[in-house]
């Protein structure tokens, strides 16, 4: 068992998607993707820019790994489709991803294509450079309303918690066992708050 920590530097409900009762990584940090496995767990804390650091913002323990065409074609998962014209959580859907005839990547408009909905092709390279979806079915997200991060954990044998910078996952054993005592603890009661960055656009709906 792992964990891989990253700070949450955009939190607009797509990345992580924590809606629909199923919380899922399906773009940005193509490093995290391509190493987690079924049973590790994955941190995002909130950012300096936003006072945020050394908050909670979400975490997961990974159930399962898929590749973006299992993703696209499983319907338990059409429900992440984006849908511009629904309520927020719709809008920023994450299952954005397939393959078109010749094998190349399509990208819905979404959160991650141009404002005209073009496709971008930059999110498209980054994003895909890992084939991989993750899967969380149990998970807490607490947008920008989450908890202090217990100080033990920002400097337990020189080791902090949380990432400045791209990602961590080298944790002694004793500090992941700890972390995950204490997220036990927090309870993984699913979707607990909304996402900081809906705040500065005027709060938005949810439902």
């Amino acid at each position: 068992m792992r964990l891989f920590s990253y700070v949450v530097v955009r939190d607009y409900g797509f990345a992580p998607n924590p809606f629909f009762g199923i919380c899922t990584l399906a773009t940005c940090k193509p490093r995290i993707r391509a190493a987690a496995t079924s049973g590790d767990w994955v941190i995002g804390t909130g950012s300096q820019q936003k006072g945020r650091r050394g908050y909670l913002v979400y975490a997961m323990k990974v159930s399962e790994v898929m590749s973006y065409n299992e993703y696209w074609t499983n319907p338990a998962y059409a429900m992440k489709r984006p849908n511009l014209c629904g309520s927020w959580k719709q809008a920023y859907g994450d299952n954005i991803y397939s393959r078109d005839r010749t094998g190349g990547w399509q990208q819905l408009n979404s959160h991650h294509s141009h404002a005209d909905g073009r496709a971008n092709v930059k999110n498209i390279i980054r994003d895909t450079s890992a084939d991989r979806v993750l899967v969380g079915r149990r998970y807490v997200y607490f947008g920008g309303d989450g908890p202090v991060i217990p100080d033990r954990f920002r400097n337990f044998d020189g080791y902090d918690i949380c990432a400045q910078h791209g990602h961590k996952c080298r944790f002694p054993v004793s500090l992941v066992e700890e972390v995950v005592e204490w997220l036990e603890g927090i309870g993984m009661n699913g979707f607990e708050g909304r996402p900081d960055d809906w705040k500065e656009r005027g709060g938005g709906h949810d439902e």
